[in-house]
């Protein structure tokens, strides 16, 4: 064995077994949806942490790991960051957002109002490390994009495994996201995101997915 290597466990299964287990995941992920109506129903520390550690576990570029996951559930702290928001929000529907742009999301009915984001029990606040700051000196991040985009989707898999709903929540520009949480320079924050359970009378927009015509190109 390598040095610095360990053994790689995970189970595998057999065709039938395999094509059931695919089948079931993707079924289960096909009914994940954005959604902006909450119920300010608690959820407990513990289950957000092992969401949060979920996503944690993504790969990484060289194994940098170059995220911080800020979580939130302060009412005091989600009323600041809901009227920072509004405020950048309300600039991007006034004027920012190109009349294409807008019409685009004529569709999902919403607006520079996020009501949700003190109705949320928690905001979880994905922060980009472009380096570290180890012993005084910077340290290069790789692929952190990428890192963190998949780690965002760690996230989002988890949270609807739990149960729970959640939205991609991007009120560009986010830098009032870093000076209210206090982050240091080497953090940029990369999405926001509520995290709770739906409202009983929740709607989504009826939308249709592309199919896999759409999405796959096959070279066998």
């Amino acid at each position: 064995m390598k040095e610095n290597f360990i053994p790689y466990e995970n189970p595998t299964y057999e065709t039938e077994e395999l094509k059931k287990i695919a089948a079931e995941f993707y079924k289960q992920m096909d009914r994940r949806r954005s959604v902006r109506e909450y119920s300010n129903k608690p959820v407990p520390k513990e289950v957000i942490q092992n969401l949060i550690m979920t996503a944690s576990s993504a790969p990484s570029g060289a194994h940098k790991q170059p995220w911080t996951f800020c979580a939130v559930s302060s009412a005091q702290m989600k009323a600041k960051l809901r009227e920072a928001a509004e405020k950048e929000e309300y600039e991007n529907y006034h004027g920012r957002m190109s009349e294409e742009w807008l019409a685009d999301l004529a569709k999902f009915e919403t607006d520079w109002n996020k009501e949700f984001l003190e109705v949320a029990p928690w905001l979880i606040i994905v922060c980009k490390k472009s380096y570290d700051i180890i012993d005084g000196k910077k340290k290069k991040n790789y692929y952190v994009l990428e890192s963190v985009g998949i780690a965002s989707g760690f996230l989002l898999a988890a949270i609807h495994q739990a149960g729970l709903v959640s939205l991609t929540h991007t009120p560009s520009p986010m830098n009032f996201l870093t000076k209210i949480l206090g982050r240091p320079e080497n953090e940029k924050p990369f999405l926001l995101i509520p995290v709770g359970y739906p409202a009983e009378d929740a709607e989504v927009p009826k939308l249709e997915r592309k199919s896999a015509d759409d999405v796959i190109v096959w070279y066998e």
